[in-house]
């Protein structure tokens, strides 16, 4: 029964993020930070904060990027839905299966595959950047590319994310940093430096992508 409503759910979900997205329109912010890798066949590791997933599935849909997605069971809903956006699964987190989801993505990267993390998942405390992304670009060597996303009309969840869903014919912005560089030899005090910096970068590009926010 568990397997069935799985399904289920990924195949109304998709259906769904279909039919909304359909109605928005986009504009890509320095989208060159990371499009300069893709031409040069180089992956790279998104990070992004957790409720503004949604839009991101879409606007990256069928590119193949391998996400870090929970051991949960809201994990689970997830998996079957971006699997069926062109996405893979890597499943674990920082608090459920940290070793295999850390292996899966060192694998993936070592396959030239795109990954993404979100910092503060799965349960927060939301936007703190939590050091596993950081393990995962200091292990892989790839370059982190930091992702802010806003819509000019939206819903945001009463949930510890804030789970942002935009409404029809909003105007979504995603902005995408600089490439930022993990060194191998980092220790622990440089990684707990270059996480605050990364937490107050993705904040910057959340304004800057909620710029043109209707009030």
């Amino acid at each position: 029964m568990s397997e069935l409503k799985f399904e289920a759910a990924g195949v109304l979900g998709t259906g769904m993020v279909g039919a909304l997205f359909a109605t928005t329109r986009c504009e890509r912010i320095a989208a060159e930070n990371y499009l300069q890798y893709r031409r040069r066949g180089e992956p790279v590791l998104f990070v992004f904060w957790h409720g503004q997933g949604l839009p991101l599935v879409h606007y990256h849909r069928r590119e193949g990027i391998i996400v870090l997605v929970s051991e949960h069971d809201d994990g689970e809903y997830l998996t079957r839905l971006i699997k069926r956006y062109g996405f893979g699964a890597v499943r674990g987190s920082s608090t459920r299966g940290a070793t295999k989801g850390l292996k899966g993505l060192i694998r993936a990267a070592r396959d030239g595959r795109d990954l993404a993390v979100t910092p503060d998942g799965p349960k927060g405390p939301v936007h703190v950047f939590k050091p596993g992304a950081l393990a995962v670009a200091q292990m892989t060597g790839l370059p982190i590319i930091p992702i802010g996303v806003g819509a000019s009309r939206g819903w945001n969840f009463k949930s510890w994310d804030g789970f942002l869903v935009p409404k029809p014919l909003s105007k979504l912005r995603i902005a995408y940093g600089g490439p930022r560089v993990v060194p191998r030899d980092a220790d622990r005090a440089t990684l707990e430096s270059l996480a605050e910096e990364l937490g107050d970068e993705l904040n910057a590009l959340s304004r800057l992508a909620e710029s043109g926010r209707e009030s």
